[in-house]
């Protein structure tokens, strides 16, 4: 059987096309059970998100066209799909398998979400049915090596998002982000993974500020946060201690005079704030006031180019583990290919033995001496065992086969027994 990996990412596609090929969870759950009825299909699993749509194969060795699969399946041209397209198989396709699962093939390097994305296409796979043998064993493989990747690489351990970046900063403010209130100005995309972050970090309140006070509300539903309008910001900065902005307006929201008056509520407790926003939403004279953190987003992409510094390197050391986890792999496959043999070697000898051992009973049954019958029983079974190996020794050695002799002898005796 054959391993192939099908798929397209934001490499080689353009959002565009990667939309048009991107499954919902219905559309593949249909897929998986069109793939269950196509001929040559062992067992398969599909991989979709905003940024890869990948299909997993075992087909027999006559492959199916996956492609053609695809492209009909999306309603693309082939030949459009086919200059998007990459294609690996065997070994090639286990480590890409490996790469995406561990995130080095992410838009963002080492970025963890893709793991989570794989094991949930791996469970729709064997819902469907389409998991039942070797490749489910190799998605457990995958799984194994990227949490290796994630644990003993720390690919993962620097921030090289600006949201999370905000974030992490904040943590290095204050000893526990579980006591802090954050105040979110904002509703955009930046401002939507910020709340994420910081939900995630139990922060003990968040509150979004917005220009559109629904759309404050309908985004902090959605972390347990409260949404108010722009003209609310006076009273909600007198209890933020974490304040974010990343807003377009033209002109600064935040004044040095209107954060001055909510340190004196505060009675100056400190103040963490990040103005993500490009012109810029804070007022630079407010990082000259005591107990203000002022942070821009030229000091997070300093930070960012660092961590993504940092995780470059870490990519090089779970590039080894996916070499080392290759060796295994390929070590494990060969290994496999011995089992069939050995299957039929057992089989074979144990037919030779039930047949003479059949002879011995009925002998033993007709009064014959039980000692002679277990002689002439190990000496036929012996003689038999050996006839085939015999044969064929003796014509490797007329060839003048000298390796495949040394191998026999590998294979046929206890070098370390019989020297004894």
């Amino acid at each position: 059987m054959n391993l192939v990996a099908v798929g397209v990412n934001h490499t080689t596609a353009d959002v565009e096309i990667r939309e048009r090929l991107a499954f919902s969870t219905q559309q593949a759950q249909a897929a998986l059970a069109s793939l269950r009825e196509t001929p040559g299909v062992r067992e398969a699993a599909l991989l979709s998100t905003c940024n890869r749509t990948e299909l997993y194969c075992l087909t027999d060795e006559d492959c199916p066209d996956l492609v053609d699969w695809l492209a009909q399946r999306r309603s693309l041209s082939r030949d459009k799909l086919e200059s998007v397209l990459y294609q690996h198989q065997g070994e090639q396709a286990v480590e890409h398998m490996m790469r995406v699962a561990g995130g080095l093939d992410s838009l963002v390097l080492g970025e963890p979400q893709i793991l989570g994305q794989m094991r949930e296409a791996y469970a729709r796979a064997h819902e469907a049915g389409l998991l039942n043998g070797e490749l489910s064993r190799l998605f457990q493989e995958v799984f194994s090596v990227a949490k290796r990747i994630r644990t003993e690489t720390g690919i993962g351990a620097n921030p090289v998002s600006v949201a999370y970046a905000a974030v992490s900063f904040a943590r290095h403010i204050f000893a526990d982000l579980k006591k802090s209130r954050a105040l979110l100005i904002g509703a955009g995309e930046m401002i939507e993974l910020v709340a994420r972050h910081l939900s995630e970090q139990q922060v003990s309140e968040i509150t979004i500020a917005n220009r559109t006070a629904e759309r404050a509300s309908e985004l902090a539903a959605s972390v347990g946060g409260r949404g108010i309008s722009l003209e609310e910001l006076p009273v909600a900065l007198e209890r933020a201690d974490i304040l974010i902005s990343c807003t377009a307006a033209p002109l600064p929201i935040l004044g040095k005079g209107m954060v001055e008056r909510a340190l004196k509520q505060r009675r100056h407790r400190p103040m963490f704030m990040v103005d993500i926003a490009v012109p810029r939403d804070i007022e630079p004279e407010v990082g000259d006031l005591d107990d203000v953190y002022l942070y821009t987003v030229d000091h997070l992409q300093e930070a960012i180019q660092e961590n993504v510094r940092a995780r470059q390197d870490a990519a090089q050391e779970a590039s080894e583990l996916i070499r080392d986890a290759i060796v295994r792999h390929r070590r494990q496959r060969r290994e496999q290919d011995a089992v069939g043999v050995l299957r039929d070697y057992r089989e074979q000898h144990t037919r030779m033995a039930g047949e003479e051992l059949d002879k011995a009973l009925q002998q033993l049954n007709n009064g014959a001496d039980a000692e002679e019958v277990l002689r002439r029983f190990q000496h036929s079974l012996v003689n038999k065992w050996l006839h085939a190996p015999s044969v064929t020794l003796r014509k490797m050695a007329a060839e003048g086969r000298a390796e495949a002799l040394l191998i026999a002898r590998e294979l046929l005796l206890d070098d370390d027994k019989s020297s004894q």
